[in-house]
């Protein structure tokens, strides 16, 4: 059973991971900019990155027994 910490972190890293991969992919399809100033495609693949290990984080905090 995860204890009450473990699940609070899994539930943000995942939450964050997912809102991020979905925000970004809406803005890539909308052609806008995903951070200001920025190169659009660096940009993206970063945001993409991050969204993918905070995803991951999230999972495997779960898994934890």
């Amino acid at each position: 059973m995860e204890s009450g910490p473990a699940v609070f972190a899994g539930a943000a890293f995942t939450l964050f991971g997912v809102g991020l991969l979905l925000w970004t992919s809406i803005r890539v399809r909308m052609r806008e900019p995903v951070a200001e100033g920025a190169n659009p495609a660096v940009a993206a693949v970063l945001t993409s990155l991050f969204g993918v290990v905070s995803l991951a984080v999230g999972v495997w905090a779960f898994t934890r027994p």
